[in-house]
Parts: structure tokens; C-alpha cells; sequence
């Protein structure tokens, strides 16, 4: 009886670290705010929920520092939109959360991604400083991609 009792909580054991080791998003307590033409909030939990996107192989083109190539996983750019009512726009205003802004061309938009993963672990565990949430623009240099993602203002 204690051999099984001890088997069990074995068991129990290994169960509780695959789960966690295989657990879904990171809680964090994060928004992304989406501005100007159509108006929307997103937490963390929500984007982690949402489809998404692989982009593999992507050449960061750093202004300091050398170039590499890394993967991404997150929500499009267009589908965030689309859920917010976004029509036509000329570009986007990417905001973080220590208040530098950039503005991003719609053509640099192309294929773009709201990224919660990079080289497949979660951004907010492996670079704390840069996460939790970033826009990676594959059309744009490496530079322009905001980190710390906290609004997109949408310009006419």
C-alpha cells in the first residue's frame, strides 16, 4: 500500500511538471491598445489566445551591432485590425511603454505580426527587457521594430 501511495504521488509529480512545462502563455498583465479609426483594448491573455502567426527565419538588420536571423510567432497586424474595425489607413504610429513612438507605413505592415514568442520561448520570459509584446515588421529593418508594444495608433 505505501509502495503504491508513493507510485502515485510519483506520478502526480511528473504530471504537475509536464503541465507546466507544456503550459500555455505567461500571466502577465499587459494591454495593447488600438487607436484613431476603430478603437480596441487586448490584454496579454487575449492575444496569447488569438491565431497565430509563424514568421521563420528573419533577418533583423540592426542599426547597432550585427545582423541576425531569428523566428516569431504572434498575432497579424491585419487580423488585430480587422477585430477593431480598421479601414483604410496610410500607417500607424507604434507606441511603447516608456513612450517612444515611431510611425510605420502601411507597406511596412506587410505581413506583419504583434510577437509574443521569439525562437519559440515566450519574449516576456526571454528578454524581459524587450517583451512582453513587440511589432516585428519582416519588410523593415530591425529598428523600427517597437518593443514593449503598447499602442497602435492608426493614422487616416
Amino acid at each position: 500500500m505505501k509502495s503504491l501511495r508513493m507510485w502515485m504521488w510519483g506520478l502526480m509529480v511528473i504530471l504537475t511538471l509536464v503541465l507546466t512545462a507544456c503550459g500555455g502563455a505567461p500571466n502577465v498583465d499587459w494591454d495593447l491598445i488600438i487607436s484613431g479609426e476603430g478603437d480596441l483594448t487586448l490584454s496579454y491573455a487575449e492575444l496569447a489566445k488569438m491565431p497565430q502567426t509563424d514568421l521563420t527565419d528573419i533577418l533583423m538588420q540592426k542599426s547597432l551591432g550585427e545582423d541576425e536571423t531569428g523566428s516569431w510567432s504572434g498575432v497579424p497586424v491585419d487580423a488585430i485590425f480587422e477585430q477593431a474595425g480598421v479601414g483604410d489607413f496610410t500607417s500607424v504610429t507604434a507606441i511603447a511603454g516608456d513612450g517612444y513612438a515611431i510611425e510605420i507605413t502601411k507597406d511596412e505592415l506587410q505581413d506583419a505580426i504583434v510577437a509574443l514568442q521569439k525562437d519559440g520561448d515566450w519574449i516576456t520570459n526571454a528578454e524581459p527587457d524587450k517583451g512582453p509584446i513587440r511589432i516585428v515588421c519582416p519588410e523593415t529593418p530591425a529598428n523600427r521594430w517597437v518593443f514593449q508594444l503598447q499602442e497602435l495608433q492608426v493614422n487616416p
